[in-house]
């Protein structure tokens, strides 16, 4: 990673937080090989003087041996490969669990929707018993703003709800957050646990995986190979998007000053664009052009067919959290650490 994005990292780390109650405490992060997991991951170990262990989970370890060979040797990490839909095979005291474990890959929709709901579902179950047996203290879960379906095109606040065709396949992914978020307050009622729930809107940034599939890696993967922006759509579709350093923020605010059993929206309110719009940024960036080409129909089953979706972020800001900078800036800094990432 270059020396800008240590940073950024540092920044973050830096943050004003109540880091005292992290002191002598384990900290896992379930998918952490992924794109809000891994960079997680990263702004930890970046925190200075830490006195915190930071437990890693996910099932690929080779990738996750590159993907943070930078700890993978020091004491305060440790990796843990295992599937969250499995039992937890360890008997480690978690105190503190952000649970970003979840496919969130089109492609997935289409092809393991069972894999997807599977995870949601029945790997939050598995985390939150584990928790109950283990002091658990705290426990984050990284749902998504894919949960309010579609709406009339107001923004979302967290007490709003749209529709969602559940008798589809490609519900599997925001039907199965829905049921875990309700599985977490559940906990926190009947068992009294500490359970926050974020919702992320799209989020983009550098160090995605060569399987992601979500439209901001793919139209980033061509521009790095020179190549004109694929559209599979007219991009019409209008988003909040999200920096993946600020939604980490976002989340290291909600871990350690959100309440129990409430969820926060995690979206940049400058950042409100159209798929199109998004592709146009990213071909500028890359000196290249956008074009059109209609997907068949079972890669269409996995797109979302939600036409807008726009997060309030007021609850979160609430909590002192802040976004600075523009989305140009940071999507150039994503397409130019990816860049580096690839000549390495």
């Amino acid at each position: 990673m270059t020396k800008r994005y240590e940073e950024q990292l540092r920044h973050v780390a830096m943050t004003d937080l109540p880091w005292e109650k992290m002191t002598g405490k384990n900290v896992l992060i379930t998918g952490a090989t992924g794109l809000i997991g891994g960079c997680l991951v990263d702004v930890l170990m970046h925190r200075p003087n830490k006195d915190f262990k930071i437990y890693a989970a996910g099932r690929n370890e080779a990738r996750a041996k590159e993907r943070f060979a930078a700890y993978w040797h020091e004491d305060d990490f440790c990796f843990l490969s295992f599937d969250v839909v499995n039992e937890v095979p360890f008997d480690i005291d978690f105190h503190f669990i952000i649970d970003a474990a979840s496919g969130a890959s089109p492609s997935l929709y289409a092809t393991d929707p069972v894999g997807v709901m599977q995870a949601n579902i029945i790997g939050v179950n598995q985390l939150l018993t584990y928790g109950l047996h283990h002091h658990l203290e705290k426990f984050v879960y990284v749902s998504s703003g894919e949960i309010y379906g579609e709406g009339v095109g107001q923004m979302f606040s967290e007490t709003d709800s749209g529709y969602i065709d559940c008798a589809t396949v490609r519900a599997c992914y925001p039907s199965s957050k829905q049921a875990a978020e309700t599985l977490c307050v559940s906990y926190a009622a009947q068992y009294g646990l500490d359970i926050s729930i974020a919702r992320p809107s799209h989020v983009y940034g550098a160090y995605f995986s060569a399987t992601d599939m979500r439209v901001y890696a793919q139209f980033i993967r061509n521009v790095l190979h020179k190549e004109d922006i694929v559209m599979k759509s007219n991009g019409e579709q209008f988003r909040s998007w999200c920096y993946v350093l600020d939604c980490v923020a976002g989340l290291l605010f909600i871990l350690l000053k959100g309440k129990n059993q409430c969820a926060y929206n995690i979206a940049d309110p400058q950042s409100n664009v159209s798929i199109r719009t998004l592709a146009e940024l990213i071909a500028k960036i890359g000196c290249q052009r956008v074009v059109i080409e209609l997907p068949p129909e079972v890669e269409k089953a996995g797109y979302s067919v939600i036409s807008k979706a726009t997060f309030s972020t007021s609850r979160l800001e609430a909590l002192g959290w802040r976004i600075e900078g523009t989305m140009e800036e940071k999507l150039r800094f994503t397409v130019e650490e990816m860049q580096t990432q690839n000549r390495e």
